[in-house]
């Protein structure tokens, strides 16, 4: 079934992205519409703002995609859309859009989980086997999974509570700096003195994969406050210097727990994916743990690491094979567990485990 096209459409957060992906791992387009100049002002994601410029912007960026792949949706096998999880507005907007072609050309549905589109990526970008072992990370998800197969997933631990990409964005925003935080406290850092204020690795001292970054955050908020108290403000070498600390911190943790999770389950690649990973501190202490493992490491291309559309079709393309379809009753789902055995971490609610 190498023959397979699939148009990706992902809008599950505040990208609306489109891509054409065929069955033997090519990209023949992928386009991306950012929608950070709508949220800056706010200091992070309005749901309300980016469900509504999802709308604006889909059919255009599906437009986009086919134009650059050179083909017409009767080229294509099928559409894969992200159902879910994520900001309930924007996976809406995908899904009815996904559905309004699939019902105008006749081509098969195939919903996808968000996090499973990251999770299959080395899949499309380096062609490896099952097993591996993929840490995902990013604004709204941390979590290490054991990748058996499309549909077979194995969570050996995940973040009790803040993900590193939103402390990230908190540290930035605690801090004065741009939005989203990721860049702007990765280019501070790297002037900063790492060793100058000391903040904790929380649950180290604990067993097993699990980690936590909210104490993390509050501790940087208290170093800030003291050094303020201090002086009578805060200069830029402290502030370099508190997110030199801060991106440390993070790294030693994801760091210690990947290293942990490859003890208790020893595969041939570790994989890393998800917004953080496009961090080049936390990318190269991964490695070096990969490397003592024994076990290759692979992160994708920085394009491929944030939300997009190329992943939605692969995984899609993923799915298809194995024989899954939907209809007009696919729904958008806000949370959608990757491992459906494992307790939520984070609680349930009406709608479901929160993670």
């Amino acid at each position: 079934m190498d023959d397979l096209i699939f148009l990706g459409i992902e809008s599950s957060c505040d990208d609306t992205a489109a891509a054409v992906v065929t069955g033997d791992r090519r990209i023949l387009s992928s386009v991306a519409s950012s929608q950070t100049d709508l949220h800056a002002d706010f200091g992070g994601v309005v749901p309300e703002i980016a469900a509504r410029a999802h709308a604006e912007r889909l059919d255009l960026a599906v437009e986009q995609a086919l134009d650059q792949a050179g083909l017409a949706l009767s080229d294509l096998s099928g559409i894969a859309v992200t159902a879910g999880p994520g900001l309930i507005g924007g996976v809406m907007s995908g899904v009815m859009c996904a559905k309004g072609l699939a019902a105008g050309s006749g081509l098969p549905l195939v919903g996808v989980n968000h996090l499973a589109g990251h999770a299959l990526t080395p899949r499309l970008t380096d062609g490896i086997d099952f097993p591996y072992l993929m840490l995902l990370v990013s604004g709204g998800h941390c979590q290490f999974l054991r990748v058996d197969g499309p549909d077979d997933f194995t969570r050996m631990g995940g973040t009790i509570d803040d993900a590193p990409g939103e402390a990230f964005d908190k540290i930035a925003k605690l801090l004065a700096l741009s939005q989203p935080g990721g860049p702007a406290v990765q280019a501070e850092a790297a002037l900063g003195d790492a060793k100058r204020i000391p903040l904790p690795r929380p649950l180290l001292d604990r067993p097993g994969c699990d980690m936590s970054f909210s104490g993390l955050k509050t501790a940087v908020l208290r170093q800030r406050d003291a050094l303020i108290a201090d002086q009578g403000g805060l200069r830029q070498a402290d502030r370099r210097d508190l997110c030199a600390a801060f991106q440390s911190a993070v790294s030693d943790v994801l760091a210690e727990k990947s290293r942990r999770a490859l003890t208790d389950s020893p595969v041939p690649v570790l994989a890393v994916a998800g917004g953080v990973a496009a961090n080049t501190q936390i990318r190269a202490a991964l490695e070096q743990v990969a490397a003592e493992a024994g076990a290759r490491f692979l992160a994708p291309p920085l394009a491929l690491c944030t939300d997009n559309g190329a992943m939605i079709a692969w995984a899609g393309i993923e799915r298809f094979r194995q024989g899954h379809r939907d209809d007009m009753t696919l729904a958008a789902r806000p949370r959608w567990p990757l491992d459906r055995h494992a307790q939520p971490m984070l609680g349930s609610g009406k709608k479901g485990a929160k993670a």
